[in-house]
């Protein structure tokens, strides 16, 4: 894909994700159902902070680009190498996270995750923008360039550290407001809890080896971008 294509693509696309992250953040306080969006408000869901993730990486892609059209070769270098790393450790894993596990939990018990009270004030179209799109983009993020992916335990122990942040910060909120960002979490005790927490982190890093993957078997493993 031409370099200008490829800038038109990653303007729209962050873009898109601040106009969706900024939708869902100023959600009016008085339409919101008394059972979410307390303490923490939004940032303590999994699916805003990837909004938000991703109008990062899409922003920082797009500067890439910019760079690399003015000929600003040695800035565009270190950039790339920021975009690459944002993309393989985080941008692709965590949404793909996001989407199956949201609607592989929806589709069993919706209230587990987003409880029928939040269709009054979530229009469809930023339901499915948050929970569905997210994976798309991913996917022609990878189709569109190849990326340099990180050495795998590098990669790896980055992921596993971010994934550690969000849960501190999960059972922060339980042990502030003795109420779980998410209901699923009340039907475990202790050891299931961290076991739950251990079986997503095992598939979150799946998802990681599988970007891999597909990184290579599109682009194979000497071609990336410059």
């Amino acid at each position: 894909m031409e370099i200008s294509t490829l800038a038109t693509y990653h303007c729209l696309a962050f873009v898109w994700y601040f106009f969706v992250a900024y939708s869902i953040t100023h959600v009016k306080t008085e339409e919101r159902p008394s059972e979410v969006f307390l303490y923490g408000g939004q940032w303590k869901y999994l699916t805003v902070l990837n909004l938000v993730l991703q109008a990062v990486f899409y922003g920082v892609s797009f500067l890439a680009d910019v760079l690399r059209l003015i000929k600003k070769l040695r800035c565009a270098k270190c950039i790339i190498s920021s975009r690459d790393l944002l993309f393989s450790v985080l941008a692709f894993p965590v949404s793909t996270f996001v989407c199956i596990s949201f609607w592989t939990l929806y589709t069993y018990n919706r209230e587990l995750v987003y409880p029928k009270s939040l269709d009054g004030v979530i229009p469809l179209w930023l339901n499915h923008a948050m929970h569905t799109a997210v994976l798309p983009f991913a996917l022609l993020e990878i189709l569109a360039l190849p990326h340099r992916y990180p050495a795998k335990k590098k990669g790896l122990i980055l992921l596993g550290f971010v994934a550690f942040l969000y849960i501190s910060w999960v059972l922060w909120i339980y042990s502030v407001t003795g109420e779980w960002v998410y209901p699923l979490f009340a039907l475990f005790n202790p050891l299931g809890l961290a076991a739950f927490f251990a079986g997503s982190l095992a598939i979150i890093v799946a998802f990681y080896n599988f970007g891999e993957f597909l990184n290579r078997m599109i682009w194979g493993q000497s071609k990336f971008s410059s």
